[in-house]
């Protein structure tokens, strides 16, 4: 079962920028996304990346996150710049399509004056 493990969140201001990463333990073909939930809210897709390099992003954060892939350290990031009150919420980073089953614990990102 491959490990997912998140990290680089925080509190942060409207307008700063925070730099998150996901390690995870197995090299994987998939295409490679990362989700955030808001209280209250479901989990939703926000950015992802292939091996070839193509990338999606949410409309919502398009223009300001920019995710990133390392094949050979299994890791992706994503740089999360001009942050706004409604980026709060956990990132986790899972397969875009056909997640796995087991999450990883997310890391808290909070965008607030």
């Amino acid at each position: 079962q491959v490990q997912l493990v998140e990290s680089g969140g925080g509190l942060v201001q409207p307008g700063e920028s925070l730099r998150l990463s996901c390690q995870f333990d197995t090299f994987t073909l998939h295409v490679m996304g990362w989700y955030r939930q808001a209280p209250g809210k479901q989990r939703e897709l926000v950015a992802d990346i292939a091996l070839d390099g193509t990338l999606n992003y949410d409309d919502s954060v398009k223009g300001r996150f920019t995710i990133s892939r390392d094949a050979a350290k299994n890791t992706i990031t994503l740089q999360m710049n001009n942050l706004k009150r409604e980026d709060t919420a956990v990132y986790y980073c899972n397969r875009a399509s056909d997640p796995l089953s087991s999450w990883g614990q997310g890391t808290q990102v909070t965008v607030s004056s």
